[in-house]
């Protein structure tokens, strides 16, 4: 038997999602001066009713009580479409939102309160964007739907039958179809953030939050994006500079959160040489953006986002250079890690951060200096990579925006891992 503070708890949660979706629709039903079925009080009074209902179920050890409480609902709610069509009203929303409301007052009394409160927020948010994504609807070409099912083929479909392990004696151990297969729908993906975000925020504030989200995955995903898209769009090569360079500047920040997680002891050798091209990154940024202010945001007509072919030739060299790295480990020893740091790099930082985080950790394992060399080798190369990505993708205007901020950093870290390291 529920405890009777737990219980009080449970309506009380179910009243403050009931209060809050009803809040919503008839604050949107009042600013186009409609009439509502249902406002703040019957929601709440919905929400309540599935909790009372799934408490009775509970006791009679029967869920048919929550069951009638679902088809009286569903009644009123079908009489309520049915009287809102015959004024020319056939909308759904707020009838859903309102059955939406009783499952979740049922959840909170399962014991499933986050869940419905995630569900009531969810609700509330879509409710109030449907202006936007109504403008954004409109927005979309018959081009865009059949790229995002594409994106969802080789993301729901193909990805999932991929054989999630390595094949292979050394170095062919490290060949894992799923995880080469990821990078390439994490290439689109990134591709198709972006494109999205231009879509609902205009292009240039789209593409620099695109490059701080990318950032956090793939910064060579981000570069490959936006310097292949400046050949097409060159109108737009100091924002595709901005994202790009926020994007590196983050990847920098994100080997320095991996490996204080794995092993903090690299900290203290390791935060000089990596803050400091953070420190470039933000300052170069913030030059970037404060430049393009000073420009007048044209409006420019995006094309489809999906180009597998250049993802899957990047999974492809990923695959060819990560073979590379994983040779050099094994035959050439301590300068083997420096000659693997560097080649891993050229791909992707996270995988040889922390792996040169966890084996210097270990007893026996690779000296702490030598960890933090590797770490900033591999981070220097991704940079330098991306360096090479924009020399031959992207246009001459994007060279010359991107370039300095680039070598800037590289020199700052090299210098820094020189003498500290």
């Amino acid at each position: 038997m529920i405890e009777e503070h737990t219980l009080f708890f449970r309506f009380g949660v179910a009243l403050v999602i009931g209060i809050l979706v009803g809040l919503q629709r008839e604050y949107a039903f009042d600013t186009r001066e409609q009439e509502l079925f249902a406002g703040t009080r019957t929601f709440a009074l919905m929400a309540l009713s599935g909790c009372a209902a799934a408490m009775i179920g509970d006791i009679l050890d029967t869920p048919w009580p929550f069951f009638a409480v679902l088809i009286v609902v569903g009644a009123f709610l079908a009489v309520s479409h049915y009287v809102g069509a015959m004024k020319g009203a056939v909308g759904l929303t707020t009838e859903t939102a309102a059955l939406l409301t009783v499952l979740s007052g049922g959840l909170v009394y399962w014991g499933e309160v986050l869940l419905a409160v995630a569900l009531a927020v969810t609700m509330a948010v879509l409710l109030s964007l449907k202006l936007e994504t109504q403008r954004f609807v409109r927005k979309l070409t018959r081009e865009d739907i059949i790229a995002t099912l594409q994106f969802a083929v080789i993301t729901a479909i193909v990805l999932p039958l991929l054989p999630n392990r390595n094949f292979g004696p050394s170095p062919f151990d490290v060949l894992n179809p799923y995880t080469i297969w990821l990078l390439v729908v994490l290439i689109s993906g990134i591709s198709f953030v972006g494109y999205v975000l231009n879509k609902t925020l205009g292009a240039s504030r789209g593409i620099a939050l695109t490059g701080l989200v990318g950032g956090l995955a793939s910064s060579t995903a981000v570069t490959l994006t936006f310097a292949q898209r400046s050949r097409k769009i060159g109108k737009l090569a100091k924002p595709f500079a901005l994202a790009i360079t926020i994007a590196s500047t983050v990847m920098f920040a994100r080997v320095m959160v991996e490996a204080a997680v794995v092993n903090p002891a690299l900290i203290p050798k390791l935060w000089i040489p990596i803050m400091s091209p953070i420190l470039v990154g933000l300052l170069f940024s913030l030059y970037l953006y404060l430049s393009q202010q000073s420009q007048s945001e044209e409006e420019v007509s995006l094309d489809n986002p999906f180009d597998l072919g250049m993802a899957i030739k990047f999974g492809l060299a990923f695959t060819v250079i990560l073979l590379a790295a994983r040779a050099a480990q094994i035959y050439f020893g301590e300068t083997g890690i420096y000659i693997s740091s560097a080649l891993s790099g050229l791909v992707g930082v996270d995988a040889i951060v922390l792996s040169l985080a966890e084996l210097s950790r270990e007893a026996g394992g690779i000296d702490q200096e030598v960890a933090v060399r590797g770490i900033i080798l591999a981070a220097v190369a991704n940079t330098v990579a991306k360096g090479g990505i924009v020399l031959v993708a992207g246009t001459g205007r994007l060279r010359r925006v991107v370039l300095p901020g680039f070598l800037l950093m590289i020199l700052v870290a090299i210098l820094l891992m020189v003498f500290l390291v």
